[in-house]
C-alpha cells in the first residue's frame, strides 16, 4: 500500500512540472525563398516553382508570387518564364545548346535578386520500363533504365498517380428545387478520377557499378486496402539524369525531411544547394537547379490483373437511411424533411424504395457517399485507355 502511495506521489510531480517545448524550427518566422523545379533542356515546358519557408505548425506553404523569373544562358542569352499560377512560372520548350551553360535569375517583388550556378546540360536517358511487383499488402512499382555512355550515373525521379474510384453508394437521382428527379446519365456521379503527385524524394546511383544501368529500383508502394487500386489505376514516372553535387543536395534533403525521428537517424544538417541570394549573401535560399531534359513513362494496373483480397477500403463511415413519403409512425413526410427541404450539400436522394409497385420512398446517404465529384472529377483523363 505504502509503495503505491509513493508511486502515485512521483508520478504527480513528473506530470505536473512538465512544461511544452517548442523546438526552435517550430518557432522560427520562416521566410526563406525555396525554389523547385529543372531548366529543361529538352522539348518540354520549364516550370519553377518559388514559396516560402513557413513554421511547421502552418498549415499551407506561401507562394512567392509577382516574380520576375529567367533563364540566362553563358552567352548573355535570356528565356523569360510567366507566372502561370501563385508562385508557379513556366516557359516552353527551349531546346537548350549543350555546349553552352545556363542559370536561373529571380527578382522577388521587394526587388531582391536569386540566381543559381551556372550548369552544364545534362543528357537524361530514357526509361527502359515500369512494373509492378504483387506483394501480400500490396504493389511496388518500379522503374528499369540504363546509359549505354556511362554519363548519367546519378537520377532523381518523380511521379504523378492517377486513378479511377467510385462512391459508395450509386446516386440515382437528385433534388432539384422542391422536387426529385431521375439523375441523367450525363450527370452521373458514381465514378470519378482523382490523381497526385509524388512527395518524397526519390533518388539513385549507378556510381559505383561498372554499367550505368538501374534495375528495379523502387519508385512507390501502393497498398491493396488503397482505393486507388479497386477500378484502374496509372503513374506517369519522370526521370531527370543530374550531378554528383545536385545528388549529393537531394540526398542530404532526404535525410534532413524524411529521415528523421529517432536517435539511429541522421541528425539535421546544413542545405546548401546551388542558388544563392545575390542581393544579400546572408539571406539563406533553398533549391538546386539542374539542367536537364526529362523523361517518363506511364503504366496501367488494372484491378482485374491483382488478386482478389486486393479490395479498396473507402475512406469514409457510410450507411443508408430509409426516407418514407409517408412515415406511419410520425405521420410526416420524411423525404420532405430530410431531403427536399434539407440543408443543401448534406442530403442526397440515393434510390428509390417501391412497394407493391408504388414509389414509397427513397434511400438517402451522405453526399459524401454517394457524390464522388466531392474528392474528383469525372472528366476523362486524356490519356486514359
Amino acid at each position: 500500500m505504502k509503495t503505491t502511495h509513493y508511486l502515485l506521489i512521483f508520478l504527480f510531480i513528473v506530470t505536473g512540472c512538465r512544461k511544452p517545448y517548442d523546438p526552435p524550427a517550430i518557432t522560427s518566422a520562416g521566410g526563406d525563398l525555396v525554389v523547385e523545379g529543372i531548366i529543361n533542356s529538352g522539348n518540354d515546358s520549364t516550370v519553377i516553382k518559388l514559396s516560402r519557408t513557413v513554421q511547421l505548425s502552418a498549415n499551407m506553404p506561401v507562394n512567392e508570387t509577382n516574380a520576375k523569373v529567367s533563364v540566362e544562358s553563358d552567352q548573355n542569352v535570356f528565356y523569360s518564364l510567366s507566372e502561370t499560377s501563385p508562385g508557379t512560372y513556366t516557359c516552353g520548350p527551349l531546346n537548350l545548346d549543350a555546349a553552352h551553360l545556363y542559370r536561373l535569375n529571380i527578382f522577388t517583388s521587394d526587388n531582391i535578386k536569386y540566381q543559381s550556378d551556372f550548369e552544364a546540360v545534362k543528357h537524361t536517358a530514357p526509361i527502359d520500363s515500369i512494373g509492378y511487383m504483387i506483394k501480400s499488402n500490396g504493389i511496388q512499382i518500379y522503374l528499369n533504365t540504363h546509359d549505354a555512355t556511362n554519363s548519367s550515373r546519378y537520377y532523381r525521379w518523380d511521379y504523378q498517380e492517377t486513378w479511377q474510384f467510385y462512391s459508395k453508394y450509386n446516386s440515382e437521382y437528385y433534388v432539384t428545387a422542391d422536387t426529385i428527379l431521375p439523375r441523367p446519365a450525363n450527370q452521373q456521379v458514381h465514378y470519378c478520377f482523382s490523381n497526385d503527385v509524388s512527395t518524397n524524394i526519390i533518388l539513385g546511383s549507378t556510381a559505383d557499378l561498372t554499367s550505368d544501368i538501374v534495375s528495379q529500383n523502387p519508385i512507390t508502394f501502393v497498398a491493396a486496402s488503397s482505393e486507388k487500386l479497386e477500378a484502374k489505376y496509372s503513374i506517369l514516372v519522370k526521370q531527370y539524369a543530374i550531378t554528383k553535387d545536385a545528388f549529393n543536395f537531394w540526398t542530404n534533403l532526404k535525410k534532413n525531411t524524411e529521415q528523421l525521428g529517432s536517435i539511429f537517424d541522421a541528425q539535421p544538417s546544413q542545405i546548401n544547394g546551388n542558388i544563392h541570394c545575390i542581393s544579400n549573401p546572408a539571406i539563406p535560399v533553398i533549391g538546386y537547379i539542374s539542367v536537364t531534359n526529362a523523361q517518363s513513362k506511364r503504366i496501367f494496373v488494372s484491378n482485374s490483373s491483382l488478386p482478389q483480397y486486393f479490395f479498396g477500403v473507402y475512406p469514409y463511415d457510410c450507411s443508408e437511411d430509409s426516407t418514407l413519403i409517408y412515415n406511419p409512425v410520425t405521420k410526416l413526410n420524411d423525404v420532405k424533411d430530410f431531403i427536399i427541404d434539407a440543408a443543401p450539400g448534406t442530403i442526397d436522394a440515393a434510390g428509390p424504395i417501391i412497394k407493391n409497385n408504388a414509389l414509397i420512398g427513397y434511400f438517402r446517404t451522405s453526399p459524401i457517399c454517394a457524390d464522388c465529384t466531392l474528392r474528383g472529377t469525372t472528366t476523362q483523363p486524356v490519356f486514359w485507355k
